[in-house]
């Protein structure tokens, strides 16, 4: 459910001015979500005692003086920005002639509900439905024949680049159907590649059946926050609709940096600029220590996959920008374990203390098969990061979080385990199917 124009601005000044926590704030927007239509953030706030009506007029008033300072300056640039166009977006592969047979495989992936597209030399065409690949009608293909057909889908530089590396990760665009982040890799018995279907538009939360309190995420103007999970489980897409939301609702600049771009975000009422590691820039390093040139309000980071990318955004999310990223951890203490284990033992309690400060919030997903066969449903682990996290985290007592996860549900957190259990309570999926993703099985079949 979309917010009344101005919420998000509204809740951000009260945090800033200190009148309320973004705790009190979180649980305010929660209500927000429940109503239809919804009540207006500032009649939450009083009604709840968090704030005072003469405060919800001060904050009123400062809303309008940042409103109108924000139109001023759209208005001073609005001759320059009616003569450039909006960035482009970043360009997929271009399209070569011999890649019929491609495009219209994966039309027909597409059209049978496939997520990823599998093709495998001397082996036929695999496509994934529902977490499960199941094969595409049709002969094997012939190693030679396969290799004709994915090269043809490469300018001449990737190409290059995939002879000289034996593989190579890029994105195309088939007319009518979207984009797809594609990896090409050489086996034993040749030529072999995975395509993973991108959507034209990214995608709402609701469209991607994740809660509305999601979207609190996107109201933070500093700090990390960490969308986790295995191979395949939506990170990007989930990080791809907190994205849209910030470029719907705020006047600001997003960089990302993907590897490569995946889905494609035009400028809304942000200015969104996507950049591609090997295409657009050297490295996530070299491209994150540039962005703190490049006057960037949120980074957006495809994957922390090293230590100088984790470092470089922590630095940047401690001097005062929004940083998203995605991480491949299962739980959302493992991701904090992961991130401090990247460092050196004697750099581990400095850590400690910078991510305590600078750590907003991890959101842990798995992708379930539904009990009626019709696609997968997001199970979530959301940890926020309060005081009480933020003191475990700095003195080495991680694995403490645990207990704040099951008691935390009025602050919006939950364990993994819990999201499983509701989605079973609600008929969304199988006991049995899930069974193979609790952390702890005993819990589910008490």
């Amino acid at each position: 459910m979309s917010q009344p124009p101005g919420t998000a601005l509204l809740g951000r000044l009260a945090v800033h001015l200190k009148m309320i926590s973004l705790e009190q704030l979180a649980e305010a927007t929660r209500e927000q979500s429940k109503g239809d239509p919804p009540k207006r953030l500032g009649d939450i706030l009083t009604d709840k005692g968090f704030i005072t009506q003469k405060q919800l007029a001060k904050l009123v008033q400062a809303q309008q003086q940042v409103i109108a300072k924000q139109r001023s300056q759209a208005a001073e640039k609005a001759p320059a920005s009616a003569a450039a166009p909006s960035p482009a977006p970043a360009p997929a592969a271009a399209r070569a002639s011999g890649d019929v047979e491609l495009d219209r495989i994966l039309r027909e992936g597409i059209a049978k509900g496939a997520s990823d597209v599998h093709f495998h030399s001397g082996v036929g065409v695999q496509l994934r439905v529902s977490g499960a690949l199941v094969p595409l009608a049709g002969a094997p293909l012939e190693p030679a024949a396969a290799e004709r057909m994915l090269i043809s889908a490469l300018p001449e530089a990737e190409a290059k680049i995939l002879a000289e590396h034996f593989e190579l990760d890029f994105c195309l665009e088939v007319a009518g159907v979207g984009r797809f982040r594609g990896n090409l890799y050489r086996q034993q018995r040749g030529l072999d590649a995975v395509f993973r279907y991108i959507p034209a538009e990214p995608p709402s939360l609701e469209q991607l059946g994740l809660p509305s309190t999601l979207a609190r995420f996107t109201g933070y103007h500093q700090g990390l926050v960490l969308v986790t999970g295995p191979s395949g489980c939506g990170k990007s897409s989930t990080l791809a609709a907190l994205v849209n939301l910030i470029n719907e609702e705020r006047r600001e600049h997003i960089l990302t940096i993907e590897d490569p771009v995946e889905y494609v975000h035009r400028s809304k009422r942000c200015l969104v600029n996507q950049r591609s590691v090997h295409r657009h820039t050297e490295s996530f390093a070299r491209a994150l220590r540039a962005a703190l040139r490049e006057d960037p309000d949120v980074i957006v980071i495809g994957e922390l996959r090293d230590l100088e990318t984790i470092s470089l955004a922590l630095t940047a999310a401690e001097t005062g920008h929004l940083v998203l990223a995605t991480l491949h951890t299962d739980n959302a203490i493992r991701t904090i374990n992961r991130v401090i284990g990247s460092y050196p033992s004697d750099a581990q309690g400095q850590v400690r203390t910078m991510l305590s400060e600078s750590l907003r919030a991890v959101i842990s997903q798995r992708l379930i098969p539904r009990a009626d066969g019709k696609g997968r449903v997001a199970a979530l682990e959301t940890l926020i990061v309060n005081k009480a996290v933020g003191n475990l985290i700095r003195e080495d007592k991680t694995f403490q979080i645990q207990s704040i996860l099951q008691t935390g549900a009025s602050q919006g957190m939950a364990l993994l385990d819990a999201s499983i259990q509701q989605h079973v309570k609600s008929g969304a999926i199988a006991r049995a199917e899930a069974l193979r993703y609790c952390a702890d099985p005993k819990n589910l079949a008490a």
